[in-house]
């Protein structure tokens, strides 16, 4: 699902918050060049290195699904101070961290000038959200793609290096280290237009997970922001990628990895990596003949090549 409100988040916690999410240099001076004085101040509480749970109230969490940006902005203009106190006395039962001690003070007053610093974000960062549009129609595409024909592992595979996925589980950044089921819940995922090292999600709701991750071609925006998307590649590999597509595609033979390698031009390692990924998958097999190596598809994979070719 397509949410300018996950991406500003994301913009605010690269800018403002030190998070690792690779903003591009460029991106980045426009939003604090756009942003209030107090911007850095306002935001601090949010992004503390060893508290840094956002409430659900102040993040995109409650539109996620069923709104947008403009419905994630009105809300955090709207929010009731009661509501954000309870949440943070929720969230930190041994007490509220200092550094949001000020917030606690002075919800209503802290609730506008975060409105206001999230509205001014926003506003500096609509042409680049709108120059994104063809990304973000494109991976809402792929992803629906790999929903109908049963190809989410796959996908989930390729998400971001900070998301791996092993054995049918997600592996999220998260400092508290907790296991979580998704059970009856959906999954939600949410393109994020900032850095390659993007990461956001949100786990407690009752109906819904979702995860924020970077859309992928982020770097056809980052220099000529205006330029039209590069034309769409094949179905499998917008699925997995172009060195992971190439390599279900030879598997046909089965193939030694030595032999991937060298048709991937790629190092041991790297073939290695990519054969990882597909097995967590679900897409590949590798049986070992003596001190070989061979590679074949599983029979998910033979029906994606029989899907896209």
């Amino acid at each position: 699902m397509v949410h300018e409100g996950a991406t500003l988040l994301s913009l605010a916690a690269a800018v403002f918050g030190g998070r690792p999410h690779q903003v591009p240099r460029g991106w980045q001076r426009l939003v604090r060049d756009a942003a209030a004085p107090d911007a850095g101040r306002v935001l601090r509480p949010l992004f503390a290195p060893k508290a840094s749970l956002i409430p659900d109230c102040l993040a995109p969490t409650a539109s996620v699904g069923r709104g947008d940006a403009a419905t994630h902005l009105e809300r955090l203009a709207d929010l009731s101070p009661d509501v954000l106190l309870a949440e943070l006395e929720r969230d930190f039962p041994g007490g509220v961290p200092p550094q949001w001690r000020p917030v606690v003070d002075r919800p209503r007053a802290w609730i506008a000038a975060h409105a206001r610093v999230m509205r001014g974000l926003g506003g500096a960062f609509a042409p680049v959200w709108r120059a994104a549009d063809g990304l973000l129609a494109r991976e809402t595409e792929r992803v629906g793609v790999a929903a109908v024909h049963d190809a989410l592992g796959p996908l989930l595979a390729g998400l971001s290096p900070r998301f791996p996925y092993r054995d049918g589980t997600l592996h999220l950044p998260d400092p508290r280290e907790t296991d979580f089921r998704l059970g009856d819940r959906s999954l939600v995922l949410v393109p994020l237009v900032t850095g390659p090292g993007a990461a956001l999600s949100a786990v407690h709701r009752h109906d819904l997970v979702w995860v924020g991750y970077p859309v992928p071609g982020l770097a056809r925006l980052w220099d000529s922001p205006a330029a039209p998307p590069a034309p769409a590649p094949d179905g499998l590999t917008a699925l997995v990628g172009t060195a992971r597509a190439a390599l279900l595609r030879a598997l046909h033979a089965h193939p030694t990895m030595g032999e991937l390698s060298a048709l991937l031009a790629c190092t041991p390692a790297t073939t290695t990596y990519h054969c990882r990924q597909l097995e967590a998958a679900g897409l590949v097999v590798r049986d070992r003949e003596g001190r070989t190596v061979r590679v074949r598809p599983t029979a998910r994979a033979e029906r994606l090549l029989a899907l896209f070719g």
